[in-house]
């Protein structure tokens, strides 16, 4: 037994139906498709959600839901957490050594009374404090 004359076993497959042959087929005339009608002509594809007229389900619910793509900066309060205030310099590295944050995190915004004070210490773009 070799590759170049493999077949499957008998019984197994079948030929496919040859519509649309004359009237002694079986399948001539009409092809099997019913009378006349959207379903009967070449091209027809039903639309998905597509519910005979009746509103679609999807257009029936309510719109739900938005996910901004703009990051927002994780808050840090100065007056809270006083390590980050302790620093000699403020960078991401230097926060992240006194104060645990997630891996995920790229920017860090001061906040708090004292943290306009910080400002002239932040050694980092991606550290920013309070504007007021």
């Amino acid at each position: 037994m070799g590759l170049h004359n493999l077949q499957p076993a008998p019984g197994s497959t079948r030929n496919r139906k040859r519509v649309g042959r004359g009237q002694g087929s079986g399948t001539g005339k009409t092809a099997g498709r019913g009378q006349n009608g959207q379903k009967s002509r070449s091209g027809y594809s039903k639309k998905r959600g597509f519910e005979g007229g009746q509103q679609p389900l999807y257009k029936r619910l309510p719109k739900v839901g938005f996910i901004s793509r703009v990051e927002k900066p994780y808050v840090i309060n100065v007056e809270k957490i006083q390590a980050v205030a302790a620093l000699d310099e403020i960078t991401l590295e230097t926060i992240r050594s006194v104060h645990k944050m997630g891996k995920n995190i790229t920017r860090v915004k001061l906040i708090g009374a004292s943290a306009k004070d910080l400002a002239s210490k932040i050694k980092d773009d991606a550290v920013t404090t309070s504007g007021k």
